[in-house]
């Protein structure tokens, strides 16, 4: 929603694949809010169905609903167009260092795109990725964030050949809270195409977040926080390491970097601190169009 109502972001295409709900429910749910943003010049693009080690697919239905948007169910005669997987190429010689590419979900499709697009995928700007958490505890697991734990073996790929790359993990994204009262404000704001949504989607999400984090004042809103760094990369503060994840299973997911005194800075950058009042500011200066 954010980026397709900020108008200083030119959204170029929107791959979808499996994470807290399945491929398909994904896809229809970018489709339909495409859709009523009167966005459908966007391509949409599947991608991967489950991680690369499948065992048993988690999925996790109570966190944003059965359909992956709060109570909100997408019309089942929706009809929407889907392209191939090699639209991912075709983007990318288009715009070749223009691009940013954001990583939200399971890496995955975007490791996929490493292995299948090599010389494409070296003329993209830059790499954001949702994921981890450094010393502090995880969401999943104790140790683990839901991205990385999902499938390691990829986020460790994009880890160790994404160029110019950023990661957003538990360290800020926690922090970055959507609140009621702003929930209600943009709900009231007639320009916003999605602001009849926005309390159902977020009263959803904030009553899980209520029974797992006892009086928190609202709900993290993870991917948001990574997109909305790609044009304000100053509301955090940032380190310099190459990052790990751990593919085993005692600490599966679980993401690390070497601080030993013999170890070097790396050129990944790792956001530690967010500036709330900065990210509260953008956030409701696109979700709030005058």
């Amino acid at each position: 929603m954010y980026a397709m109502l900020d108008p200083e972001i030119e959204l170029v295409g929107i791959v979808t694949s499996y994470g807290n709900v399945t491929k398909d429910q994904a896809t229809a749910n970018a489709a339909y809010l495409v859709q009523l943003a009167g966005r459908n010049d966007i391509p949409i693009i599947p991608g991967a169905s489950n991680p690369v080690h499948q065992k048993e697919m988690m999925f996790y239905p109570e966190i944003h609903g059965e359909e992956g948007i709060g109570p909100i169910r997408p019309p089942s005669n929706m009809q929407y167009q889907i392209y191939p997987f090699d639209t991912i190429r075709i983007i990318i010689e288009k715009y070749r260092n223009e691009l940013i590419i954001v990583d939200t979900g399971r890496s995955t499709t975007l490791a996929t795109a490493f292995i299948l697009f090599p010389d494409e995928i070296n003329r993209v700007n830059s790499f954001y990725v949702m994921g981890g958490a450094f010393f502090v505890p995880g969401n999943v697991t104790a140790l683990a964030e839901a991205n990385f734990y999902g499938d390691p073996t990829s986020s460790n790929y994009v880890l160790k050949f994404a160029h110019n790359l950023t990661i957003t993990p538990l360290n800020v994204t926690q922090f970055a809270i959507i609140t009621p009262d702003i929930v209600d404000t943009i709900s009231k704001n007639e320009k916003n195409v999605y602001a009849s949504m926005m309390a159902p989607v977020f009263e959803y999400y904030y009553e899980f977040y209520k029974k797992s984090v006892p009086g928190i004042l609202g709900a993290p809103i993870h991917d948001l926080l990574t997109i909305i760094l790609v044009k304000n990369p100053t509301i955090v503060d940032y380190i310099y390491y190459d990052a790990n994840v751990v593919e085993g299973i005692e600490a599966r997911g679980q993401s690390y970097i070497d601080l030993r005194p013999t170890s070097k800075p790396g050129k990944t950058g790792i956001a530690t601190t967010l500036y709330y009042e900065a990210f509260i500011e953008e956030f409701s200066k696109v979700m709030l169009p005058e």
